[in-house]
């Protein structure tokens, strides 16, 4: 009896029903366009933090220097004798001290943290060339007027050591093998590089060939290129090799942090800063406030404006639903008089009006997920290209971390400027379709609320008053 009352009605009331199934699926529909937006906002971000931050990584920790113990300029020794002349100097890659195998240990002890990796960012700096004494036309010293002359070239070259046994996150991880191979777990004793491609090409090195790292050769078996952003260093060899070439045995200058989830990124940030007062400690929240561009104007639009918007409009549809649903008992006092008239109790008419309403509302929650995913496929498919300016200012100073320069202090926090341009996407999860029916049910009952407790304060003699 009661859906086939609620089917009767319906049909003879399509165009109240249509009329309220629109007003929620207007609020309904906006309410998931916006929430796939800002989910597609929150890939796109992450999508230009990956260009910073090794995949898989939730908290990344340096180590600043201490006062006094900040290292100086490279010094170089060469022989007074005429002829070619090289010398290398290894060092650490900006402005940070190592973090040996106790602080290494004290942050695998932090509770909330599933996995630590460490890596060795050095800097090789080559000067060759000639010295002669004798000057240009071999008249040596003040006899022959001319001083001995020289001519050097200076290179560099940026280096990473990097934990070949833990590929899922590290510095790496912010770059695609396109040629050869990547680092494997029989690497980690071995001398093997995997190349940046830009400096590959610029050397004119592939797969097969060699680099020379503090004297040492290393077979090329990859070469990387950088997914966005760039690189982390020019040559990659395995942790082990780059602590020992360095002399820095067992230590590290940057580690990257795995949580057991997401909840705890902040305290895990908390307690390693505790443990190391030294260290500078940087989670994906700190990087994504160094973000610009028309992608931080659009994802601010849509947390600000966007929800505020379907908020008010779904508050504004639930109460249109509910004031046509009273309105509507208004209409048929008459007819729900009569009900009462024949037998039916109070609380039978208030849950035929409820179904109605709910109908109403299951009925706009269907045309606008209709809508809402035509919507989102609509911003996916022609929004235009967002830009994402990444760069802040480090510890040191400006652009880059000030002294250091790229890969100085906090490499992964403070970076030379640089834009990423990025495609906007709006994709529609099943927790927004599971919102959107929650939302339309929600919708049915505040409209049955309104229109129940109006039909349960009617009384037959309302009917007989109405009557020709």
């Amino acid at each position: 009896m009661f859906f086939t009352y609620l089917r009767r009605e319906l049909r003879r009331r399509r165009k109240a029903s249509l009329v309220v199934a629109a007003g929620l699926a207007l609020g309904i529909a906006l309410v998931i366009v916006v929430t796939s937006v800002a989910s597609g906002m929150q890939r796109a971000q992450d999508a230009t933090l990956e260009s910073l931050y090794g995949l898989g990584t939730d908290v990344t920790v340096q180590k600043q220097p201490e006062e006094g113990k900040r290292p100086g300029r490279p010094g170089f020794d060469f022989d007074a004798g005429a002829g070619e002349q090289s010398r290398d100097h290894l060092r650490l890659r900006g402005f940070v001290a190592t973090l040996d195998g106790d602080e290494l240990a004290a942050v695998e002890a932090v509770d909330g943290v599933a996995g630590v990796v460490g890596s060795l960012e050095l800097q090789q700096t080559t000067v060759e060339g000639e010295f002669d004494p004798g000057g240009a036309d071999g008249g040596g010293g003040p006899a022959g007027g001319r001083r001995g002359r020289a001519a050097f070239d200076v290179t560099s070259l940026s280096v990473d050591g990097v934990d070949v046994t833990q590929p899922a996150y590290g510095p790496l991880t912010t770059s695609k093998i396109v040629e050869g191979r990547g680092f494997d777990d029989g690497d980690a004793t071995g001398h093997v590089a995997v190349l940046d491609r830009a400096f590959a090409d610029e050397e004119g090195l592939d797969v097969g060939d060699h680099v020379t790292v503090q004297n040492e050769r290393f077979d090329v078996v990859g070469v990387a290129a950088p997914e966005s952003g760039p690189s982390s260093a020019q040559v990659s060899i395995p942790l082990a090799a780059a602590q020992e070439l360095g002399d820095f045995e067992g230590e590290v200058t940057s580690l990257y942090l795995k949580a057991t989830d997401s909840q705890q990124i902040g305290a895990v940030s908390a307690a390693v800063e505790e443990d190391l007062p030294q260290a500078t400690v940087t989670t994906s929240a700190d990087l994504a406030e160094t973000v610009s561009g028309s992608l931080r104007t659009a994802g601010d639009l849509v947390t600000g404006v966007g929800r505020w918007l379907s908020a008010t409009v779904l508050v504004a549809a639930f109460l249109i639903a509910g004031l046509l649903a009273s309105s509507a008992v208004s209409r048929r006092v008459r007819e729900f008089g009569t009900l009462k008239a024949l037998g039916w109790k109070s609380g039978r008419v208030t849950r035929q009006v409820m179904g109605e309403a709910v109908a109403n509302g299951l009925l706009g929650g269907a045309l606008g997920i209709g809508i809402g995913l035509a919507g989102a496929y609509a911003v996916t498919a022609f929004s235009p290209t967002l830009t994402a300016t990444l760069g802040a200012t480090g510890p040191g100073g400006g652009p880059g971390g000030g002294p250091g320069g790229e890969g100085g202090p906090n490499r992964l926090r403070a970076v030379t400027e640089q834009t990423v341009d990025i495609a906007l996407t709006a994709p529609v999860s099943l927790g927004t379709l599971l919102l959107a029916v929650a939302l339309a049910v929600a919708g049915g009952v505040i409209a049955g609320t309104f229109g129940g407790w109006r039909a349960a304060r009617l009384r037959p003699a309302d009917a007989l008053r109405r009557v020709a």
